[in-house]
C-alpha cells in the first residue's frame, strides 16, 4: 500500500493517518474526488485508541478544492484539532 493509498479515503472506508491531539483519537485523509481535486476526510475516534465512539466530522470546505493531497491533509489535521478546541473551550489561539 502506498502512501496515497492509506491517507486517501474512498467515502466508505475509513482514513489511513493517525492523529492523537489532547486525548482524543483521530483518523485523517485526503479523498481524490476528481482530477487534481482533493477534499480533507476526518473521522473521531473518542477519547482513547480503539474507543467505540465514531463520528465523520462534517466537511468544512463545501467550496473549497485542494489542488494537492498535501493540502487536503493540511487542512484535516486542522479540522480535527480545531475540532478538539471548539469541543474543550481551549479556543483556536493554540493552534
Amino acid at each position: 500500500m502506498n502512501t496515497q493509498d492509506a491517507a486517501a479515503g474512498s467515502g466508505t472506508e475509513e482514513p489511513g493517518i493517525d492523529l492523537n491531539y489532547r486525548g482524543w483519537h483521530f483518523k485523517y485523509g485526503a479523498q481524490r474526488t476528481g482530477p487534481g481535486v482533493y477534499r480533507p476526510v476526518v473521522v473521531c475516534l473518542g477519547r482513547r485508541h480503539g474507543a467505540e465512539q465514531k463520528e465523520t466530522l462534517p466537511n468544512d470546505t463545501d467550496e473549497i478544492a485542494y489542488a494537492t493531497e498535501a493540502e487536503a491533509l493540511r487542512h484535516a489535521e486542522q479540522q480535527a484539532m480545531r475540532w478538539v478546541h471548539d469541543r474543550t473551550g481551549d479556543g483556536q489561539g493554540q493552534l
